[in-house]
């Protein structure tokens, strides 16, 4: 017996509505191979992210101050406080970097590179985490404003770090400052991307660590 019937996809499955025509155990076959076809399209899994991580610099200081600190959790607008690695193209939107994601939240990344650079620097009693059980004298308290790779006549990462020293015995701000740092991205993928920031974020690092050792 010949069919002539029009196949309607599953809507989202990728498969198209296709009319088929012939005997009836050609139509079942016709029908059978779809269906495989869209439970491998369902079945399909997402190639891998690859993940990074910033690193800690070390930094050299000419006093060492008995005070201990701690690096208080930093805070970002929504599209900084995830594991994106954000993209500004020229017409200020915000995107992406596609296949490529921080192994954490970036705001904890900052939080617990910076805290390693001033632990490096050896410069301060103790330095800590909340919850680390320090007494502390002094919060080092950041706001990542921006947090980037520009693509705006040329690829370059951009980094500002908005910091304050808040004395922990009477709640008082004791000073605060704006720190940028850039870096051009050298070669190309996602790791040059990544390498851009690393150096940007660096720099603006080991400036934190010197200002604070000044001013306290």
């Amino acid at each position: 017996m010949r069919v002539d019937r029009k196949i309607r996809g599953r809507r989202g499955s990728g498969v198209k509505s296709v009319r088929v025509a012939g005997t009836f155990r050609s139509s079942a076959a016709a029908l059978l191979v779809l269906a495989l076809a869209g439970c491998a399209a369902l079945g399909a899994k997402p190639a891998p992210l690859d993940t990074f991580e910033l690193s800690a610099p070390s930094v050299d200081v000419r006093a060492h101050s008995r005070r201990q600190i701690l690096i208080a959790q930093p805070s970002a607008l929504k599209a900084l406080d995830s594991q994106n690695i954000v993209i500004r193209p020229p017409d200020r939107s915000i995107q992406f970097l596609k296949g490529a994601q921080w192994a954490d939240r970036l705001p904890l990344i900052v939080q617990a590179r910076l805290a390693e650079t001033f632990q490096r620097s050896g410069s301060f009693a103790g330095v800590g985490k909340p919850g680390e059980g320090l007494a502390i004298d002094y919060q080092i308290i950041v706001e990542v404003r921006s947090f980037e790779v520009r693509v705006d006549g040329g690829e370059h990462a951009d980094v500002d770090l908005f910091v304050r020293i808040l004395n922990d015995r009477n709640g008082e701000v004791r000073a605060s400052k704006s720190f940028t740092a850039g870096a051009p991205v050298s070669g190309s993928g996602n790791a040059a991307y990544v390498d851009a920031l690393d150096n940007a974020f660096g720099q603006a690092a080991k400036d934190i660590v010197r200002w604070t050792d000044s001013t306290i």
